[in-house]
């Protein structure tokens, strides 16, 4: 049997694209496939992990070569949904949200969703409004990162790293008391007693719950805070800056500390610049500890002891569990909260004490 002739779009000689007249039913003649099994595979569908990775990596050569396009609208219509999620993020730049966001992406590109992202930049007019106006665009969901839920959203929400127990919301969250426990143990061992700490923004959803788990920690293992000791990164952007002009402030109080264990990765790549300005080595002359492990963390010099968030297998728990509640009735039960636990990284950025004070 002779396969059927298909059109696909291709570059006329002055380079202009002709249209496309590639439908599924003869792609699936092409590929001598089923339309149903080719539609799984095209529309990325859970349901296509049942046919042989083979199949699908053929139907998929096939479709980019015909330049063959999945009618999305058509898709919609039949199921009455949108197959849209959104994400609403603080900001997009390396870090946090990033690695989250690396973790959603993957998981709906795998599942067939699409989404829209967008960064409200801590406006609190924004944070409010987005919200509804993804809701006028038809999302199915919505993920929040890093921020705070509004009430009253009518459709599931998941949040990473939210830490308000609302309707209708799923909170995921790191085991902030463990991730404590083992940056303050790390140092103590290496006989710190003298730590200085960084806080994060007002802002940030973690703040505030990890200081408190920071701070018991401490009264359990009997390691004194000196509030001298304690600063707070300010402004809204999420560059090493703030990090640096937090630790100049430590260094000008005059009290000696020989470890600091900062909010997160970006502020401590500042805090040492900040030392090593003021004629500190490290880890000689003071240790420092991060948080979230992002992508450059291993790769700076010293390379960074940190707590390492499971920052993109939160992304995809978020996305995976958001699906899941969009797939079921809306009377049906969902876990309210998530945790996930935190990994202790030691690299070249911590040294046992020297100092004599």
């Amino acid at each position: 049997m002779t396969p059927p002739k298909i059109v696909s779009t291709s570059k006329s000689k002055g380079g202009e694209a002709s249209t496309s007249s590639v439908s599924l039913k003869s792609l699936a003649a092409r590929l001598q496939l089923s339309p149903a099994t080719v539609s799984l595979v095209i529309n990325r569908s859970p349901a296509a992990k049942s046919i042989p990775q083979r199949t699908q990596e053929r139907i998929r050569a096939v479709a980019h070569e015909l330049n063959y396009r999945p009618n999305f609208m058509a898709r919609s219509l039949r199921a009455q949904r949108s197959f849209t999620i959104g994400v609403v993020v603080p900001e997009i730049s390396e870090g946090y949200a990033a690695l989250v966001m690396s973790g959603i992406e993957d998981y709906l590109l795998q599942e067939g969703y699409f989404y829209f992202v967008v960064s409200h930049r801590h406006r609190s007019d924004l944070v409010e409004e987005y919200p509804r106006l993804l809701q006028e665009r038809a999302v199915e969901g919505l993920i929040a990162v890093d921020t705070a839920c509004q009430q009253g959203v009518p459709i599931p929400v998941v949040a990473v790293s939210g830490h308000r127990e609302m309707p209708g919301v799923t909170n995921i969250v790191l085991n902030h008391d463990r991730a404590a426990r083992m940056a303050l143990e790390h140092l103590a061992t290496l006989g710190h007693q003298k730590i200085a700490f960084i806080k994060g923004q007002a802002f940030s959803s973690d703040t505030e719950i990890r200081w408190d788990s920071v701070r018991r920690t401490a009264e359990s293992m009997r390691l004194a805070l000196n509030t001298r000791l304690v600063g707070q990164l300010e402004g809204e952007s999420s560059s090493p800056q703030l990090g640096y002009e937090v630790t100049r402030k430590l260094l000008a109080t005059g009290s000696p500390f020989t470890a600091l264990f900062a909010f997160n990765d970006i502020s401590a790549i500042g805090a040492i610049h900040a030392l090593r300005e003021a004629g500190r080595r490290v880890p000689e002359d003071v240790s420092v500890v991060g948080f979230d492990d992002i992508q450059s963390a291993a790769f700076q010099n010293p390379a960074l002891t940190t707590v390492r968030q499971p920052l993109r297998q939160m992304g995809v728990i978020a996305a995976e569990t958001l699906l899941r509640r969009i797939g079921a009735s809306a009377k049906s039960p969902y876990p309210k909260t998530i945790t996930v636990e935190p990994e202790f990284i030691v690299r070249a950025s911590s040294a046992a004490c020297s100092a004599l004070y």
